[in-house]
């Protein structure tokens, strides 16, 4: 059997600054608190859990007594200013590239456009940069939904408009919807914020897949890169997605002749290995 690990598996720069910042707490005797799970891995939350970390849902009544982290996904601009005017001890481990779409959507509110978002409205990333956004905001999951409303509502078509993508929005999904921008929309400021990890990462397994009998992919199921990673490969080649090496179907994997392994941005490495390990 055959088995290749893709290059570009595991940690992104966002998860690992984000993780590395909790961490560091943690070795300075902080008691940590996050705000929502600093990312999407279950096996790193539950680790972290283990540590001491404490994952708030809301800083409503949230403790004093230790430190909150911001997720990797960002937040809405109306909850740091909470978290600065009740005096909580916080830091932002916001991956840069959303903080750059949070800027982006802020100076566009400020230049009276309008904003479009493609990505998943009940996403965290997207929830936070609908939260940097004061101003008229649409939020499109995919190129579908987009063309309903460009249909449905033609008044917006000449408007000046500011495009930006969640970091993590397939690659294929965004072309389909640039389509119709481009084709409709005369007075658009296309910003691709898909970041170059993700761009790479699905580009990646895309490849895999095609010379592969079975590909996996592991990560958290409610990852957005790990699922479109998932859906980028299933069409290609027997896919399958696991949280851990206890997942692996043996089954496909003895029926295989070729093996592809690639990981979401939030999958440790650890994880990758043990899975390496059980298909050698």
């Amino acid at each position: 059997m055959q088995i290749t690990v893709a290059k570009s598996a595991g940690f992104c720069f966002g998860v690992d600054r984000a993780v590395q910042v909790v961490y560091s707490l943690l070795e300075q005797g902080k008691k940590v608190y996050t705000l929502g799970p600093i990312i999407h891995n279950p096996q790193m939350i539950a680790e972290l859990t283990e540590k001491g970390v404490t994952i708030l849902d809301t800083i409503d009544n949230a403790p004093k007594d230790g430190t909150i982290v911001i997720r990797a996904h960002g937040i809405p601009r109306e909850i740091t200013d909470r978290l600065q005017k009740e005096n909580y001890v916080f830091v932002d481990a916001t991956c840069p590239f959303v903080s750059k779409i949070h800027r982006l959507v802020e100076q566009a509110v400020d230049a009276q456009r309008t904003v479009f978002i493609f990505g998943n409205p009940d996403h965290p990333e997207v929830i936070g940069i609908r939260g940097h956004c004061d101003g008229q905001c649409f939020v499109f999951e995919n190129a579908e939904a987009f063309a309903v409303f460009t249909n449905k509502f033609p008044q917006w078509k000449n408007k000046p408009v500011t495009v930006v993508v969640q970091t993590t929005f397939q690659v294929e999904e965004f072309k389909n919807c640039l389509k119709i921008l481009k084709k409709v929309y005369t007075n658009a400021t296309i910003f691709d914020t898909i970041c170059n990890a993700t761009v790479s990462r699905q580009s990646e397994a895309v490849e895999l897949a095609k010379k592969s009998d079975l590909m996996v992919i592991i990560g958290g199921r409610h990852s957005s890169n790990t699922v479109k990673l998932f859906e980028v490969c299933k069409d290609l080649c027997e896919t399958v997605l696991i949280e851990s090496a206890e997942e692996l179907p043996l089954d496909k994997l003895r029926a295989a002749n070729h093996v592809s392994i690639t990981a979401g941005a939030s999958t440790p490495a650890a994880i990758i290995k043990e899975v390496l390990r059980l298909c050698q």
